[in-house]
């Protein structure tokens, strides 16, 4: 038998500039957070806890994000 199609989550993409100078392409954040008067804000907040549970699995610190920026065409 075949699946019902779930909700599809959307997504945003960003462009991260760490303030080490090095860059992450095409993270992604759920369009669904980033609808209300604050634009773009909560996707700093997401992405910084996204690295944070990254850094934890790792080992490492994470990097402190300098600047980010939605990625062509979003």
């Amino acid at each position: 038998m075949a699946k019902k199609p779930g909700k599809r989550t959307e997504y945003v993409l960003f462009n991260v500039i760490y303030e080490d100078g090095s860059q992450r392409s095409n993270r992604r954040v759920p369009l669904d957070a980033l609808e209300g008067l604050e634009k773009d804000l909560p996707a700093r907040a997401i992405i910084e806890a996204q690295d944070l549970e990254v850094a934890e699995k790792s080992g490492k610190a994470p990097l402190a994000i300098k600047s980010l920026e939605r990625a062509a065409g979003q």
